[in-house]
């Protein structure tokens, strides 16, 4: 009954963050689902059009309705096959390389179990703790140096890709996606050195009409 599920949501809201506390629990109950191997976090942002008149939020772009809009900016962190863990909501949105310095971050270092110890990092240089995905939009070779320091993984697109590549680099390769599928793509590797410094892996993929 509706009556019983406001009785419900009274309760957990009665306490100051009460609500959040029961997600976080939540939270790290389905991250410990996950295979403890594959560690992957993919944050996305979506702009939610509020339709009230309680309050005057600042206005978004509404790609879907070609319009700025009331709105606020929810960032999902999800499992790679899509499953939920938490939303973070941003009435006032700094973009999504704030969300992940201020909020997604800090709060997966706390939540994620299974994360390798002290000496499992030491020992090996490339070990890291778990891998966040997300767009171009948090593209930024500061942050990714902060968490190289935090050894927390990267994976986003390059921002400024530049020159296609070669033909002769690319080859093809089985690759198998979430859903366990086995697809063949032609993929090419370099060791890509950034604006500051930092070296990372590039991967590329050439699709059949030749775009990378």
């Amino acid at each position: 009954e509706v009556r019983t599920l406001r009785a419900k949501l009274k309760l957990l809201c009665q306490d100051l963050g009460r609500a959040m506390r029961w997600n976080a629990e939540l939270a790290k109950e389905w991250i410990a689902r996950q295979n403890a191997a594959e560690l992957y976090f993919y944050c996305d942002g979506h702009v939610r059009v509020y339709h009230g008149e309680q309050t005057a939020l600042p206005r978004h772009y509404v790609a879907r309705e070609r319009l700025c809009l009331r709105a606020t900016t929810d960032y999902w962190i999800n499992a790679m096959d899509g499953q939920p863990f938490f939303v973070v909501t941003r009435p006032v949105d700094d973009g999504l390389l704030s969300v992940l310095k201020e909020e997604i971050v800090p709060r997966l270092q706390t939540e994620v179990p299974g994360q390798p110890g002290a000496e499992e990092l030491a020992a090996d240089p490339l070990q890291h703790r778990f891998t966040i995905v997300f767009n171009r939009e948090g593209y930024s070779p500061k942050f990714f140096a902060a968490m190289r320091e935090k050894r927390i993984a990267v994976l986003t697109y390059h921002k400024f890709p530049g020159a296609d590549w070669g033909l002769e680099e690319f080859s093809a390769r089985s690759v198998r996606l979430v859903n366990a599928e086995e697809v063949t793509l032609q993929l090419a590797e370099r060791g890509v050195r950034l604006s500051n410094g930092l070296w990372v892996r590039e991967v590329r993929h050439r699709d059949a009409r030749g775009h990378q």
